[in-house]
């Protein structure tokens, strides 16, 4: 397991999850949720919240999980999360090249996750007791 890569991953996923919760447009738009004019509808962003909500805490687990059998644990969380983003994603978004570009980065950072868990990396110090 490489605890540095899966750290940072959970950085930049729970960056990204607390910014969609405060601006959906940023996924709504990449996912042609929004409207033709850019803005999102209330129902959409609603729905959108929900799952920048779990982002923000899979990706804070992940990088503060307070030792390697946690981090792991988190880490599954978040490739669950993907793959089933990428599942329901590649096949409910309006648009075909939505749909496609929705199931790469699913299936991407579920990927960067898998190999973050396999990668070898150096033993996380532990404080002494």
């Amino acid at each position: 397991m490489n605890p540095r890569l899966l750290r940072t991953i959970g950085a930049a996923t729970a960056v990204y999850g607390l910014a969609v919760t405060r601006r959906p447009e940023l996924l709504a738009r990449p996912s042609g949720l929004a409207a033709p004019d850019g803005t999102v509808p209330a129902a959409t962003a609603t729905c959108l919240r929900p799952l920048a909500f779990r982002d923000a805490a899979s990706g804070l687990a992940m990088l503060l999980a307070p030792d390697e059998r946690s981090l792991r644990t988190a880490t599954l969380v978040r490739i669950a999360a993907d793959l089933g983003d990428a599942a329901l994603l590649a096949t409910a978004l309006p648009a075909r090249r939505h749909r496609a570009m929705a199931l790469a980065v699913s299936v991407g950072w579920g990927a960067l996750s898998i190999a973050g868990l396999l990668r070898p990396g150096r033993p996380e110090r532990t404080e002494p007791a």
